[in-house]
């Protein structure tokens, strides 16, 4: 069978072919992505054997029990539905220097150690990870450590040494020899994870591959990484701060958009058993433009503080800030205010921001929001101990939200027993929880 080669130019960002070099992806519309590769083509002209291809029905087959290995992180099991599943394919994604090669040797730390573990790293040599594990007090002599890049030599070491958890760090690094284009390109990242995923699923080892990201904070070449592996977490933080959040945002064993929260110290991350307190540590009581409202984050409920400053504009156009929160859903918020209350938020600066760093995408939050907003606008502090919950409509309209007796529960629990709902899904004895069904009545 004969090989022929061509020349063809691939998107960066998503994968799209074509057969000249494009200013503009059609396919992701990204700008200057386009890069000349050289593909091998095999004549397929003769026909194919006759194989004989059988069928099983649906039906007819067993469900599979997996049998979970837990680590030494709580969180981490949480995020990927309760441990690893041997076999699965886990891509990490975050941006540099977030923690996400502290957080893989901590957990390959807190494996039995009759157990092989591997590390392979194309990017810090023997000596710099070894001075990392000494940081964080590892003693686990069931981790291997290898600097190979090359995809083929890889597998012949996982044959001869096979471990049970393999780590790539990072997956842009590997290249294989069958495929003449330089590591980190899209060629390179389906052929070496494609040989990695088949080697994982025949032998029943957890992979775990670490991803660099792009600008936009999406994981470099997505549409080709995210699609082919079982579970896809991104590992979440901000330099001002020393916590780390872990986010599921797709997961075959378990459920997504669930969170891990870590705390960055001086030997390595630490786990978060309750992110609320985190967030309301230093909560402000006492000062107008301060309103707590209670999020959920997977199966989690966090209580944060959403806190506004509304001033009289210098200038012609007024100013709209907003930091952890949409910019639309804050102006949709303000027009609100402005045409059901009367607020002239038009001739005002607004600065609004999600205290302790955490980003609010729940509708949930729209209450809380609001209240921060007349607070501020007013300037009269809100009462200490309460709670706003609720979606706010264009009419002004409290509209309820989903699993609305646990953030109750949590509420509770941290002391806070004054709640603005729009229902009572349940009776809780000294928890006074008021009804609200328009923006209006909290005025």
């Amino acid at each position: 069978m004969k090989n022929k080669s061509k020349t063809i130019f691939v998107c960066q960002q998503c994968g799209h072919t074509s057969a000249k070099w494009l200013g503009k992806c059609p396919g992701c519309e990204s700008w200057s992505s386009f890069q000349e590769e050289i593909q091998s083509v095999k004549d397929l002209r003769k026909k194919s054997s006759n194989l004989s291809i059988k069928s099983t029905p649906l039906l007819d087959g067993k469900i599979e029990q997996y049998q979970r290995e837990k680590s030494n992180f709580e969180e981490f099991d949480r995020t990927i539905g309760g441990g690893m599943v041997p076999g699965s394919a886990i891509l990490i994604g975050g941006d540099p220097g977030i923690g996400k090669s502290t957080l893989m040797l901590q957990l390959m730390n807190g494996i039995n150690e009759n157990k092989i573990s591997l590390y392979v790293s194309g990017e810090e040599s023997h000596s710099q990870i070894l001075m990392r594990a000494n940081r964080i007090g590892a003693t686990n002599k069931g981790i291997h450590f290898s600097n190979e890049t090359n995809v083929e030599n890889l597998l012949n070491l996982f044959s001869n040494l096979k471990p049970e958890i393999i780590i790539i760090d990072s997956i842009q690094t590997l290249y294989s020899s069958e495929i003449d284009s330089i590591p980190g390109n899209i060629s390179q990242l389906r052929m070496c994870a494609n040989e990695l995923l088949r080697y994982t699923k025949e032998n029943g080892t957890t992979l775990f591959l670490i991803g660099h990201v792009t600008k936009d904070g999406s994981i470099a070449g997505p549409k080709v990484l995210e699609h082919m592996v079982d579970t896809v977490l991104y590992f979440e933080g901000d330099n001002q701060y020393d916590y780390r959040i872990l986010r599921s945002v797709k997961n075959r064993f378990g459920p997504v958009n669930e969170i891990g929260l870590f705390r960055m110290s001086e030997i390595g991350l630490e786990t978060v058993a309750n992110p609320s307190e985190l967030f309301l540590e230093n909560a402000d009581h006492q000062n107008s433009g301060n309103a707590v409202t209670a999020l959920l984050e997977g199966n989690r409920t966090i209580l944060i503080q959403v806190q506004a400053l509304v001033t009289k504009t210098q200038f012609g156009n007024p100013q709209r800030t907003a930091t952890g929160i949409d910019h639309r859903r804050m102006n949709l918020l303000l027009a609100v205010l402005e045409k059901r209350c009367g607020k002239p938020f038009a001739f005002y600066d607004v600065f609004l921001k999600a205290a302790g760093g955490l980003r609010i995408d729940e509708p949930a939050a729209d209450l809380g929001i609001c209240m921060a907003l007349i607070s501020s606008f007013e300037d009269k502090p809100l009462p200490a101990g309460t709670v706003y919950i609720g979606e706010v409509g264009l009419n002004g309209e409290i509209r309820n939200v989903n699993r609305l007796g646990e953030r109750i529960k949590e509420c509770l629990n941290l002391g806070y027993k004054n709640i603005f709902a729009p229902s009572v899904p349940i009776k809780i004895k000294d928890v006074n929880i008021k009804v609200v069904k328009n923006i209006q009545e909290l005025q």
